[in-house]
């Protein structure tokens, strides 16, 4: 029997690393596949895990239609058993509706693996209709960690080293220790000097546990308070700081 399978997490806990893993232990017994992908940080048509790893994929785009795209395959004698759905999160809700119709009807089984919310904590679309929808749903056993040491569980947007509760919910960026780098369409407008450039704000992604995701206390910020207070790294800024917003 085919499944939808959803395989979640928060950033950085090795999603796509895992869907290089499956193809490639699907692949090895002789089953043929098609990879997806979309907004992946290493740029379009590619699945590329943190560890290094990257393997070339089909870009989803708004006109991307899975129930095409595999009966196509099959009708010029490409076998497709089955399908890796790497960031889900931003498939469109019809998206997801078509893999679920393409394990049903073609038998075809489907991993999906994504982040289920986005910064404001609010789930993506695809996110949605993978929970409403899958046969079954699996976190990732690897950990992602806060700076504090703690479970991080929740997805921080900042720009530079601040967190943000407010802009659009996909911009593509990557995870970094403070500062990582600027992800394209971050402006509005488009930047032509040098000087424009090296003023650009930094926007980049974190994960934090929920302590330091409400007070939005990032890396960045902890690390300027400790130093400014003389205090051990370690310290937790929160009982120092208790009213950091």
């Amino acid at each position: 029997m085919a499944e939808l399978v959803f395989f979640s997490g928060t950033m950085d806990c090795g999603k796509s690393t895992l869907a290089l893993q499956m193809d490639y232990n699907h692949s090895a017994r002789g089953r043929g596949g098609i990879l997806f992908s979309r907004n992946d940080r290493a740029g379009d048509s590619m699945i590329s895990s943190r560890l290094g790893l990257r393997t070339p994929a089909v870009e989803v785009t708004d006109t991307t239609d899975f129930w095409n795209e595999v009966s196509g395959r099959r009708r010029t004698g490409l076998p497709v058993d089955y399908l890796i759905c790497d960031e889900a999160q931003f498939y469109s809700a019809d998206q997801v509706e078509q893999l679920a119709r393409v394990v049903d009807e073609l038998c075809v089984d489907v991993f999906a693996f994504g982040i289920t919310s986005d910064f404001r904590t609010r789930l993506f679309p695809g996110s949605q209709r993978l929970i409403e929808l899958a046969d079954r749903m699996e976190v990732l056993q690897v950990r992602a960690l806060c700076w504090c040491g703690r479970r991080a569980t929740h997805n921080a947007r900042t720009v530079d080293g601040v967190m943000v509760v407010e802009g659009d919910q996909v911009v593509v960026g990557d995870v970094g220790k403070h500062a990582p780098a600027a992800a394209p369409g971050v402006t509005e407008e488009p930047l032509f000097s040098a000087e424009a450039v090296e003023t650009a704000p930094v926007v980049g992604y974190e994960t934090l546990c929920r302590r330091h995701y409400m007070r939005r206390v990032t890396a960045h910020q902890a690390e300027s308070i400790s130093a400014a207070d003389d205090s051990p790294a370690d310290l937790d800024v929160c009982a120092v700081h208790p009213r950091i917003p």
